[in-house]
Order: C-alpha cells, then structure tokens, then sequence
C-alpha cells in the first residue's frame, strides 16, 4: 500500500463521533440511525413487539386527516394506526400499510431497515403507530374546511384494535374533537373496547352528531374464526354494541363485509340482525367484500383452504376487480332491504349512511334477489 505524498490526518487528529446503537442485520450491512431533520430518524423507531412477532413501530404523521379529494371518498378520516393486529383475511385496507411504508420511504430517501415482508403480511406483523395524532390533528383541523362532510375514524385499520389498550390514541383524538361543534363523526371498529370510551362519546355527543358502527360479518363464531383469526367474538360486539346504545350513544350494525357465497345467506343475515335489534342498534348498513391486490393475495389462498368449492369462482370474479358485480350489489341491497322491513330498521337511514360510508349515492336495487354467488 502507497503512502500519499499529501498531507492528510492522523487517527489522534479526527474528531470523535457517537453514532449510538449499532446493529447488524442478516445482510452483515450496518443499519445506523441517520437523522433526517426535526430530531427524526430515518429509522422507524420500535416500541414492542409481542412473542408471535408482531412489532409496533413509531410512524411521526406529517398530517392525520385525508381530505375526500386524497382517498376519493365522500368524506374526511383519520386512522391512529396503520395495520391491524387482528389479521381478518378479507381486509380491503392491506394496501394501506404499503402506501404507508412507501410515503415514509420517500421522505427519507432511503428503504427503512425492518425485514421485508409481503404487504398482506406486513399489514398485520408491522403496525404503524402515529404517536402524535392527536397533537396533529388539533394544530390542523379547520371545521370549516370540512363543510358538510363527515370524519370518519377507522376508515383503513381498526381504532380500537389491541394497540390501543397501550397507546390510547383513539381515546386522545376523540378528546381533541370534544374542543369543537359541530362536525359529523363518524367510527368503525370491531372491538367492544369503544365502550371504554363512552365517557368521552357521550360529551363528544353533546354538541356534534356522533355515529358508532360496530362491525360484525356473521353471528357465528367459528364462521368467524375462519374469516377473522383474531378479532372478538361476534357475541362480544354484540354485548359492545348494547352498551352503547344504553349509554345514548348513535349505534348501528355495520354488517361488513358481507362474503359472497359464504356470509350472504337469508337466514345468517337475519339472526344477525335481529341480534343487533335486540342491542339496540338503530339502524343496518350492508357491504360486500371489496378485495385490492394486497388483500386477493391474502384471501384468495386462504378461501381455497377453507372453502375449496368457491375458489374457482372466485378466481375468475376477482382477479381482475376489486369489488363484486352491481347485479349481485344490486341483488344484496335488495334482500337487506326486506330483512330491515321485517325487522323495524329504518332503510332510509341505511341508505342515508352507507352513502356516507361509501362516498357516493347508494345505487337503486333494480333487480330480482339473486342467491347465487356472483
């Protein structure tokens, strides 16, 4: 090896530098923690991790709401979270999560160093954590921007999802939006752990219109677990949603999604909803399964393991769309109509708020009630 004949400096004339942890990982590269302006890194800070390898990593939001023109929806949302620990196979909004990572990835211009994992997998293994959303949202929300649109919360991933227990994210934003008046708010969640917060619902409910949507697909648990691996128990929201509506919180059955072939039967439908009669839902709202890239790579595998006589079918529906046919839509909308008849459940209402949910006016059923699948 040449010595130079320049001048250069000697190991005693560098300055010391502290780089902190130091870790290696499988590809014996060194991931050190670069910062990236405002006191962040580059790095997606980990705050746990359970025993099955879930991790829940810090994700610093540079804005929490999404307007209608960002999503395409009729209306504005906000999600605490970003992946959902209960892993339902049929979850539309496993996309979510790699647009997440993409964004995070871009704005600080180098890949994030967690191990790489499909985005069906991704989604319910690395939960996002926005752990300034609150604070976000109460420097940035401007009621009059929203106008007469909702706020919807949950839209992409569960508020009340286990996460919440430890972070109480959804509890601290629905606290900020107790400051103003006004606004329509919307939540959807699967878990009885809303009811925790009915305290702050109930003084939310006080000067803004307030509506809870308590998801469920089907009254039958082991259905359930075949769908959901491990969201509560169906009779566990039930039981959720009846508190709720004892409390004089604005619930309802948000009956989604609703699986062709393997939810959508008259009599599944019915105890379901006469079920969430019986809690005191004040109204019904149907959805048929919606399945996104991500999502088909999740479901479609799992549908042909556990019903191997609709893979085919499904196969051809949807590998090239999202959502089902507007016949079969059609169809759908019509049969919960007659069953919210039979019931006492106000359809006006149904309609009024699926069309919020959806971002657009519910369509007209124009045909005959199909029970075939698709």
């Amino acid at each position: 090896m040449r010595r130079s004949a320049e001048p250069g400096l000697r190991l005693c004339q560098l300055c010391v530098l502290r780089v902190g942890q130091v870790r290696v990982i499988q590809s014996s590269q060194l991931s050190l923690p670069v910062e990236a302006g405002a006191g962040r890194s580059r790095e997606l800070t980990v705050l746990d991790q359970r025993q099955r390898g879930t991790r829940f990593l810090a994700l610093g939001a540079r804005s929490v709401l999404n307007s209608p023109a960002s999503t395409g929806m009729g209306f504005w949302s906000i999600n605490p979270y970003v992946g959902c620990e209960f892993g339902c196979t049929y979850c539309y909004a496993r996309d979510t999560h790699r647009y997440a990572v993409e964004r995070a990835e871009r704005r600080y211009a180098e890949p994030t160093q967690e191990e790489a994992l499909p985005p069906w997998l991704a989604f319910e293994k690395r939960i996002l954590v926005k752990t300034d959303v609150a604070e976000r949202l109460a420097r940035t929300l401007d009621p009059s921007k929203l106008g007469d649109d909702s706020l919807v919360i949950g839209t992409a991933t569960d508020p009340y999802q286990p996460a919440e227990r430890i972070y109480r994210l959804t509890r601290k934003v629905l606290e900020v939006l107790t400051g103003f008046g006004g606004l329509r708010i919307g939540i959807i969640s699967k878990s009885p752990l809303v009811t925790r917060d009915i305290d702050v619902l109930q003084r939310l409910s006080a000067r803004n219109e307030v509506t809870v949507n308590v998801s469920i697909a089907t009254l039958d648990p082991r259905l359930a677990r075949r769908l959901e691996l491990r969201s509560p128990v169906p009779s566990a929201r039930i039981r959720g949603l009846a508190r709720l509506s004892a409390a004089g919180i604005h619930a309802g059955l948000l009956l989604a999604p609703i699986v062709p072939g393997v939810t959508d039967d008259r009599e599944g439908l019915l105890r379901l909803m006469a079920a969430a009669k019986e809690a005191g839902a004040r109204y019904v709202i149907g959805s048929a399964l919606r399945l996104g890239p991500a999502a088909r790579h999740r479901f479609l595998p799992h549908l042909a393991r556990e019903f191997p006589e609709l893979a085919e079918r499904y196969r051809s529906h949807y590998g090239d769309r999202e959502g089902v046919s507007r016949e079969y839509q059609e169809a759908l909308t019509r049969r919960l109509d007659r069953l919210q008849q039979e019931l006492g459940f106000p359809v006006d209402e149904q309609r009024h708020r699926r069309a919020h949910l959806d971002g657009r006016r519910a369509a007209a059923a124009g045909v005959a009630e199909q029970t075939a699948l698709l």
